[in-house]
């Protein structure tokens, strides 16, 4: 993987929140690649429970300062960076105080879901490919990790089908075990549509579940990795009936040459 460059977007990232396997899995994935001589780069939401002092998080002022619209409103993107220790991997963060200022993560203390969650990844996936045009930094592969990371393979292939920039990028997708229960807000499939995205493409999002949510994902990505063991048994069947490239479970403990193998096909 010498001098690849791989940008790894992911819902969650340990050590900046709490250890699950989407978290463990966007740490760990990266740091193989780092390992091996790659070039990457991770980009994470910047929730409110993250805190900015303890991980030395800072704006990066050339970088932040545009509008991205989201459901016809303007909203204002700041980035800010952060290195994790010992490792030298940049971690960007994409924060918005209308979105990610709130003190946690996707659902409130009751754990009810945030009702604007799905402007909130709209909002996410924009925001990353806007950044990583400032960068001027061209990826192979672009891995996504998680559900509010999920509409950047939408937004990749619709949205920003004409950047030159991402011409000959590839985009894989990691699947993991259900993550929340109930829908996204049910107008969300609209608010995709008013970016020009053909009905017809993301037509599951009528009904945005966790499940469908990941199928528009899978269908708008050039390869998938089903990352997770819990993943259930028609989302598996998804992946295998689609026509995609993809990479079975495989343990922890032998993950490192089964992702190296599958990016090397991919380039």
């Amino acid at each position: 993987m010498k001098d690849k460059r791989i940008l790894y977007v992911s819902s969650e990232v340990v050590p900046y929140l709490a250890e699950n396997e989407v978290s463990l899995m966007s740490y760990d994935v990266p740091k193989m690649v780092n390992d091996q001589g790659g070039q990457i780069r991770i980009f994470m939401p910047r929730y409110g429970n993250i805190n900015e002092r303890r991980h030395q998080l800072h704006e990066v002022i050339r970088l932040s300062g545009m509008n991205l619209v989201v459901n016809d409103l303007d909203m204002p993107l700041i980035i800010k960076v952060a290195s994790i220790p010992k490792e030298r991997i940049q971690v960007y963060f994409i924060d918005n105080d209308e979105y990610f200022k709130r003190k946690a993560t996707f659902a409130d203390e009751d754990g009810v879901m945030y009702p604007d969650n799905d402007e909130r990844a709209i909002f996410f996936a924009k925001g990353v490919v806007e950044t990583v045009k400032k960068l001027n930094w061209v990826p192979d592969i672009i891995h996504v990790h998680g559900w509010m990371a999920a509409m950047l393979p939408v937004y990749m292939k619709h949205f920003y089908k004409n950047e030159a920039l991402f011409s000959e990028t590839k985009i894989v997708t990691s699947v993991y075990g259900q993550s929340f229960d109930g829908t996204l807000d049910v107008e969300m499939i609209n608010k995709v549509k008013l970016d020009g995205v053909p009905q017809e493409q993301v037509e599951m999002l009528a009904t945005p579940d966790y499940e469908n949510i990941i199928k528009a994902t899978v269908m708008h990505s050039d390869a998938v990795i089903v990352a997770s063991p819990n993943v259930s048994p028609s989302l598996t069947k998804f992946i295998e009936t689609s026509g995609k490239p993809f990479l079975p479970f495989v343990p922890k403990d032998a993950f490192a040459e089964a992702y190296s193998n599958f990016y090397k096909e991919m380039l």
